[in-house]
């Protein structure tokens, strides 16, 4: 067994170990990086790159098909065989090599293989390697997804995201379990490419955690593309025909849906049983995550950091990132402060119309005791908004604390209105006033009048 030191390891190349390898390095530690996949993740390879690849070629087409003159020009029907190619090229076919020179520019150690803990600033990885720290380690395993207790769902060999998203042929039906930020991107996606989808939701409606609006327009959303959507149901079993048949799942109201394949998207876990957590006396909580501190350090420990997914904060790929430059502040003997963190984080649901959100929802906000109020407004209901086609669909929202007269929420949909959130995340977190906001002037003609609106029926 080979022995090295170095100042920091970072046991998991994804999003969020990335970005702590990469400042540690900068700042001039000697780091090593742990990874027994791909560098880059499930985000670069089976989550957020490769799902948005395959919706992209759709809500382009959808909104040159909104716009009089571009439509005219759209002759024929979106080619799945190309989006599938070109989804190919963005995940690099599955291969890290493009990651490599950043990693030997910035003079980390790549040490390939699984990482365990092995005692206190110890971590052992396959193949016979012993590394030591001397400051600190730090985990960034990410997740992955998680199966619900159904009745033969294991045996049924269902998809997960890893599946889905790398999929090489365009299943002739497909049966999504879940009607979440995955759930609902995929069965878009799949029936743009030209899959019959059903969607299964438990609860009784989509993206449940946003605005019931956000939810009543992304259904209306797959109902125009042709998902069928059946929420509320309960799912009593599944099974499969061998292991190439079709998937059915039998539902409590005695129906039962059928697919050439199945997909879950229900949840995530995180793989904590072979890290040698127990070699340094740290356990998962009740939820299966790991507690820390605002600093991303597990409690009672000095050298011991947790970032991403598996310290169950909010299983969001930025924020992750977002924890890791904290984590890396803090092993530097920098200021750290956390400003934003959970639920109330920035989110974007690439459906079509897209759902972006921040900070609290109207019923959250008043849940929490917030003196809370919404405001509405057409998200393209502007002079912007008619270089977006007809009927573009969206409505922005939001949610004010009149106590302190700022916004402590956000919710914007419609089309191709991602990066509008940056603004409302900057208000939020700012905490920036009203009356400071109502001199924020938007350029015309731009959507972002959407803004305008939003103030002035808020009464300023």
């Amino acid at each position: 067994m080979s022995a090295r030191d170095y100042d920091v390891i970072v046991i998991g190349a994804g999003p969020a170990g990335e970005v702590a390898a990469g400042r540690l390095a900068d700042a001039g530690l000697q780091v090593a990086l742990v990874e027994e996949h791909l560098i880059g993740g499930e985000c670069s390879y089976y989550g957020c790159m490769p799902s948005k690849a395959l919706l992209r070629p759709f809500q382009a087409l959808a909104e040159t098909k909104r716009i009089p003159g571009a439509a005219e020009a759209v002759t024929g029907d979106l080619d799945a065989a190309a989006t599938l190619a070109r989804r190919n090229e963005i995940i690099h076919d599955l291969d890290d090599g493009a990651q490599l020179p950043w990693v030997d520019g910035k003079g980390i150690a790549l040490v390939r293989g699984h990482g365990r803990l092995d005692g206190e600033r110890t971590v052992a990885v396959t193949g016979g390697e012993r590394l030591t720290a001397r400051r600190a380690v730090v985990l960034a395993v990410g997740s992955r997804a998680a199966l619900p207790p159904i009745d033969g769902l294991a045996d049924a060999l269902p998809w997960t995201n890893r599946e889905i998203t790398t999929a090489d042929e365009v299943p002739e039906s497909l049966v999504v379990i879940g009607g979440g930020p995955v759930g609902s991107e995929m069965a878009q996606a799949w029936r743009s490419l030209g899959s019959q989808v059903t969607l299964l939701e438990m609860t009784d409606r989509l993206l449940v955690k946003e605005e019931p609006f956000a939810s009543e327009l992304v259904a209306e959303g797959m109902a125009r593309l042709g998902v069928q959507v059946r929420t509320g149901v309960r799912i009593e079993r599944v099974t499969r025909q061998g292991t190439e048949g079709p998937a059915t799942v039998a539902l409590q109201d005695s129906s039962t849906v059928t697919g050439a394949e199945l997909v879950v998207a229900a949840g995530r876990h995180v793989p904590l049983d072979d890290l040698g957590l127990e070699t340094v006396g740290v356990r998962a909580n009740e939820h299966g995550f790991l507690d820390v501190e605002d600093t991303m350090r597990i409690p009672g420990s000095d050298w011991l950091y947790v970032v991403g997914d598996a310290n169950g904060r909010v299983l969001l790929t930025h924020m992750g990132k977002y924890q890791a430059r904290l984590a890396c502040d803090q092993i530097l003997g920098r200021p750290t402060e956390l400003l934003s963190d959970g639920g109330l984080s920035p989110r974007v649901t690439f459906t079509e119309p897209q759902v972006a959100a921040v900070g609290y929802t109207l019923s959250n906000a008043l849940a929490a005791g917030i003196q809370a109020r919404a405001v509405d407004a057409g998200t393209s209901q502007n002079a912007g908004g008619s270089f977006y086609g007809h009927d573009a669909p969206g409505m922005s929202r939001i949610v004010i604390d009149d106590e302190r007269g700022i916004i402590v929420g956000a919710t914007i949909t419609g089309a191709e209105i991602a990066d509008f959130l940056h603004a409302a995340t900057i208000a939020v977190i700012g905490e920036v006033p009203l009356r400071t906001l109502w001199h924020a002037v938007p350029a015309f003609p731009t959507r972002s009048e959407v803004w305008l609106r939003l103030l002035e029926n808020a009464g300023l």
